[in-house]
């Protein structure tokens, strides 16, 4: 069965934006995802998100060099363009993608202006299985103490996206998917602090 696109897609917005709400809430995509009949090189969580958010008003990016045919494919399910990584809306990033390449396009992202600080990027990060445990302390809005949550970025990469949400409004979102269709999300409202150093 294919995915509807408009009351299936109605549904990961509502549960991207729960998760967006409250910062480290995990929310399960798996009845969507058995409808994705995409043969594509990415996580069934990631096809939902991208088609639900990129349309032809959005600019796009994958840190990927060799991924041109999800390139292609994504533009033509979404109608959105391929940028460049400080030009682009949306950032996806793979789950083969190194370390040093996402530290790379956190530098490089939009993270809005003072002025107009919608213009910032969002990120679609492929991560190792969500959870909630790990050394990853989140604090701030939508959290009644502190929330724990473990994905696949580490103490380095933290420090990277820190450096660019320290001064309110500008930040990035960060929506991150797994293998299991699960996703949560880290807006730029939510203060990180490793529990420990790696």
């Amino acid at each position: 069965m294919a995915i509807d696109l408009v009351h299936d897609l109605q549904q990961v917005y509502r549960k991207v934006l729960h998760s967006m709400s409250r910062p480290g809430t995990i929310s399960s995509l798996s009845d969507l995802a058995e409808r994705v009949d995409m043969n594509l090189p990415c996580y069934d969580a990631t096809v939902l998100s991208a088609m639900t958010f990129l349309d032809a008003e959005v600019t796009f990016h994958i840190l990927s060099e060799d991924k041109k045919d999800l390139i292609e494919k994504i533009s033509e399910y979404t109608a959105a363009k391929f940028a460049p990584i400080n030009e682009a809306d949306f950032v996806i990033v793979l789950r083969e993608d190194s370390e040093m390449a996402i530290k790379s396009a956190i530098q490089k992202c939009k993270n809005g202006t003072l002025i107009d600080p919608q213009l910032s990027s969002t990120w679609i990060v492929e991560s190792t299985p969500l959870n909630n445990t790990g050394e990853c302390l989140l604090s701030g809005p939508g959290i009644q103490y502190t929330s724990q949550v473990n994905t696949s970025f580490n103490a380095s990469m933290w420090l990277e996206r820190n450096e660019r949400t320290k001064e309110y409004p500008l930040g990035l979102d960060l929506i991150f998917t797994d293998a299991n269709a699960q996703i949560v999300c880290i807006p730029r409202t939510t203060s990180v602090s490793m529990t420990e150093v790696r």
